[in-house]
């Protein structure tokens, strides 16, 4: 069955969204391939039935967002989901000022991830302990930010009120063009409105905090849009309604590798396990007659097959 890049709903859990998705599509066998916090929108991709085959390779896909970063508060969660923990002075210094704090966090770097996350460790979620009061040393996680531009400014009372098209570049502010839906805020506060663009594992909650601090505040993101995962774009969307009657996307384009063409001699021998010699190193889409027959891997002039298509 193809991958399907739905917009996920305010409020939604990506659990939710794939309990949801199993009922429409009648299978169980649906994955995704990052998760999207529930106070965040945007595309969340679905792979179903073979597709989920491919989560392990798309897991590490880069991202966009659209990130609205409220400046003057912190919270507990560092997002809109709160409560308030501190206040401090929310006067905005320039716009060319604040691009220059965001041009600091590019490139590879450690972000020290939220206490609100699901990263385990010693076998416990970070977010039990937190929802208890207390607080786990999680280890700093290497990330990379590829782009963070600060598209403009508002408040959190009319973020609501912006509207945004897509262009080459990303998406962007505009005079017509979709507006978005946010949670509930917290109070009364200016707000970045940043385009993002960040590998893996990156959080952008965590990226919030990190700004207010390098600009000698507090801060906590008040709204995030995911605009992109991978090769799937919030404009090709479907909504959780409209997933029986949508097409999707075929999964033999959904990864950005060299493809292979390969007999059917050959196609056997792959699905069979067996390695066969390449002269070309790296990552690979094997393909027969266009259909997937796997992805594999060249060491050392040896093609080995990671997941098989039968």
């Amino acid at each position: 069955m193809p991958i399907y890049a739905v917009d996920k709903p305010l409020n939604f859990t990506s659990h939710d969204v794939v309990a949801r998705a199993r009922k429409l599509l009648k299978t169980r066998k649906i994955g995704h391939t990052g998760t999207l916090d529930p106070l965040a929108t945007g595309v969340l991709v679905l792979c179903v039935e073979d597709s989920t085959k491919l989560v392990q390779f798309m897991e590490s896909d880069s991202k966009d967002y659209l990130a609205f970063i409220a400046v003057g508060a912190a919270t507990l969660t560092l997002d809109a989901e709160g409560p308030i923990t501190e206040t401090s002075p929310a006067e905005l210094p320039e716009t060319d000022k604040i691009q220059e704090v965001l041009n600091t966090f590019l490139g590879p770097q450690q972000q020290i991830p939220p206490q609100f996350s699901a990263i385990q460790v010693g076998g416990v979620r970070a977010y039990d302990i937190a929802r208890q009061g207390g607080t786990l040393e999680l280890p700093a996680r290497n990330i990379t930010l590829f782009e963070l531009t600060l598209l403009g400014t508002t408040t959190t009372r009319d973020m609501e009120q912006l509207r945004f098209q897509p262009s080459d570049a990303g998406w962007g502010l505009a005079d017509t063009g979709q507006t978005f839906t946010f949670p509930e805020q917290l109070g009364d506060f200016p707000v970045l409105v940043v385009r993002c663009s960040v590998s893996s594992g990156s959080y952008i909650r965590a990226l919030a905090r990190d700004v207010g601090l390098a600009l000698g505040t507090s801060a906590h993101l008040a709204g995030l849009v995911r605009t992109r995962a991978g090769k799937y774009h919030l404009q090709d969307c479907v909504t959780l309604d409209e997933l029986p009657e949508a097409t999707g996307y075929s999964e033999v384009t959904a990864l950005d590798l060299p493809v292979l063409d390969v007999d059917a001699e050959l196609a056997r021998r792959l699905r069979s396990g067996q390695k066969i010699r390449h002269d070309q190193e790296g990552r690979f889409v094997i393909l027969h007659e266009g259909a997937l027959v796997a992805v594999a891997e060249v060491t050392e002039g040896v093609l080995r097959v990671l997941r098989v298509w039968h």
